[in-house]
């Protein structure tokens, strides 16, 4: 959860609020007359928020994606993965199995 502190209290205590930050690695919301206006962060948690501007997240998911194909073509040692409604069928049939273990 977000701290939350008021101007005045934020300009009286910045030295405090820096260290905090710094050391807890939480961003601060500072409020004035009860709305939010600006947040203090750490600048890591700043630099992380500047690289993730550099590429639109639909790369990222991309990269994943393609990241966890080669690590399943390592597993399978190069075999093609079988198809999705082969898959789908054989979780089925060990879902039924189970099912009808129940009974």
């Amino acid at each position: 959860m977000t701290r939350v502190v008021s101007a005045t209290q934020a300009r009286i205590r910045f030295g405090e609020l820096m260290r905090w930050v710094t050391e807890t690695h939480q961003p601060v919301t500072v409020e004035r007359d009860g709305e939010p206006c600006v947040v203090v962060l750490s600048i890591e948690a700043y630099r992380r928020l500047q690289e993730g501007q550099g590429r639109p997240a639909w790369q990222d998911a991309l990269k994943q994606v393609q990241e966890l194909r080669a690590q399943l073509r390592a597993r399978r040692g190069g075999k093609p993965l079988p198809p999705p409604e082969e898959v789908i069928r054989e979780a089925r049939e060990e879902r039924d199995a189970q099912l009808a273990g129940l009974s």
